[in-house]
C-alpha cells in the first residue's frame, strides 16, 4: 500500500520534475559563480527558486546574515501558511517527524497537487510528489552549475533569458484573466523602475531592494484583491 502510495506520488509529480529541471538548470548557472557543490547544496537544504535567487544576490553583496535570514523569511513565508493548511489533510495522530519532512518539501507547486488530493493525505504519496521533485530541483542545479563552467559567456547570456520567460508564461495567463493581478504587475515594474533609476532609491542593494519590493508590492495586493472571509457575504 505504501508503495502503491509512493509511485503515485512520483506519477503524479513527474511535470514537476520537469519544469524544475529547467528552472533549476538556469539557477545553478547562476549559481555556478559560488562553486559546483556549493550551488548543489543550496538547492538541496533550500527548494525554493525565489529564495535562491535572492539569496546569490547577497552573497555576491557580503552582506551580513541578518540580510539573508529576513530575505528569506519574506520571501518564502507563503510556505508557512502552504504546510499549514495541508496539515488539515493528514491524520490528527500522523507523527510529527512527518509533518515537519513534508513541510520541508512544500512548494507551490507540490502544494497545488497535494491540496487537488481526494481524501486523507499519506506520507507515502507526499514523499513521492517530494523525491521526485527534488531530484529535478537538484538535478537540473547539477548541470546547469557544470555547464556555467563549462560553457562559453555568449551561451550562457542566451540561456539566463530562460528564467525571464518562465516568470511571463507564469504571469501573462492569470494577468489575462484578472484586472487586480495585471495591476500588481504594472505596480511592481513601476516600483522596479524606481529603485534601479531614482537618484536615492538606486543606492539600496539588490539584496534589501528584494526585501523591500516584496513587502510593497504584497500591501498593494492585499488591498486590491483583498481576500474576503466568509462572514463578510453575510453583511
Amino acid at each position: 500500500m505504501k508503495k502503491s502510495l509512493f509511485f503515485n506520488g512520483i506519477k503524479d509529480g513527474f511535470p514537476i520534475f520537469l519544469g524544475y529541471l529547467a528552472v533549476a538548470f538556469t539557477f545553478g548557472i547562476a549559481a555556478s559563480k559560488i562553486g559546483v557543490f556549493a550551488s548543489i547544496l543550496m538547492s538541496a537544504t533550500n527548494l525554493t527558486s525565489a529564495g535562491q535567487f535572492a539569496g546569490l544576490d547577497i552573497i555576491e553583496d557580503s552582506l551580513p546574515y541578518f540580510a539573508m535570514a529576513l530575505s528569506q523569511l519574506i520571501i518564502n513565508l507563503r510556505y508557512c501558511l502552504m504546510s499549514s493548511s495541508l496539515s488539515q489533510k493528514f491524520d490528527s495522530d500522523m507523527p510529527s517527524i512527518h509533518r515537519y519532512l513534508i513541510a520541508f518539501g512544500v512548494t507551490d507547486e507540490i502544494f497545488g497537487v497535494c491540496s487537488q488530493y481526494k481524501g486523507k493525505l499519506r506520507p507515502s504519496y507526499c514523499y513521492g510528489i517530494i523525491f521526485v521533485s527534488f531530484s529535478g530541483w537538484v538535478g537540473g542545479t547539477l548541470l546547469g552549475a557544470v555547464s556555467g563552467t563549462v560553457l562559453p559567456k555568449s551561451v550562457l547570456s542566451a540561456l539566463g533569458i530562460a528564467l525571464y520567460g518562465m516568470f511571463i508564461a507564469i504571469i501573462m495567463p492569470s494577468a489575462k484573466k484578472e484586472r487586480s493581478i495585471a495591476l500588481i504587475i504594472f505596480s511592481s515594474m513601476i516600483l522596479s523602475a524606481l529603485f534601479s533609476y531614482a537618484p536615492i532609491l538606486k543606492t539600496v542593494s539588490s539584496s534589501f531592494r528584494i526585501i523591500i519590493l516584496t513587502v510593497l508590492i504584497s500591501a498593494i495586493a492585499a488591498v486590491l484583491k483583498p481576500v474576503k472571509e466568509s462572514g463578510d457575504k453575510a453583511k
